[in-house]
């Protein structure tokens, strides 16, 4: 099975250095990336299709990014997160009831919006892969229930599947194993053995890691649980 391309981003600011530099991470990040300074520039570039994910600045220097969004909206669901300089509440909220899938306000940190366009992604386009250091990844599509590392299906049980989906769909967040069986298994640790989530995770490991001894997908935080590191 060849791998699927990585993403591919729209990234809307009339900073040109915050656009270098954002299109910089995220390549680095191994995304395909696109640039527009303004609201005209955007919509064409939307237009041409393509596009995972748009990026966009509340305040353009020529156009509201809000026009931009409502004009999205208009002709799809493409996944849009909304960045401004501005941390006021009414506008965050006005940015989501037009449609936006998430909202950030600068300053942030590049690595936080790498993460919540991953989080995005994953959520609105299910078993999208999201690259991993540029090259290879895991990708769960729920429809299918099929996981895919570096290309290449798994077989996983419907237990293991539910296991990985559920820490992939929250990437870099800590889970304990009580947390685990409660969402996973719908069941609370007093009354199965959290020896459960330590045992399905090594089979995952044994499934997915090139290592297990060394796993870099699901990570042990020691004395909490496991993360899923993208």
């Amino acid at each position: 099975m060849e791998p699927a391309p990585p993403p591919e981003l729209l990234l809307v600011d009339d900073d040109p250095q915050l656009r270098d530099l954002l299109s910089l991470i995220f390549a680095q990040e191994g995304y395909r990336t696109r640039v527009a300074g303004d609201a005209a520039t955007a919509l064409s570039e939307v237009s041409r299709g393509g596009l995972d994910l748009v990026i966009l600045d509340v305040g353009l220097g020529a156009g509201d990014g809000r026009e931009v969004l409502a004009e999205i909206r208009r002709n799809g669901q493409l996944p849009v997160i909304m960045i401004s300089a501005h941390g006021m509440p009414e506008e965050r909220i006005l940015g989501l009831r037009l449609g936006a899938d998430d909202f950030l306000t600068k300053p942030f940190s590049p690595l936080e919006l790498v993460a919540r366009a991953e989080t995005v992604l994953r959520r609105s386009r299910p078993g999208i892969e999201v690259p991993v250091n540029g090259s290879g990844g895991v990708a769960v599509d729920e429809r299918t229930r099929e996981a895919i590392v570096d290309g290449q299906r798994v077989d996983l049980t419907a237990r293991e599947f539910d296991l990985l989906a559920f820490l992939v769909r929250s990437p870099r967040q800590v889970f304990s194993r009580s947390q685990l069986l409660e969402q996973v298994w719908a069941s609370r640790s007093e009354w199965q053995d959290e020896a459960t989530v330590t045992e399905h995770v090594r089979r995952i490991r044994r499934k997915i890691e090139p290592d297990p001894d060394r796993p870099r997908w699901i990570v042990t935080v020691r004395g909490v649980g496991y993360r899923f590191e993208p």
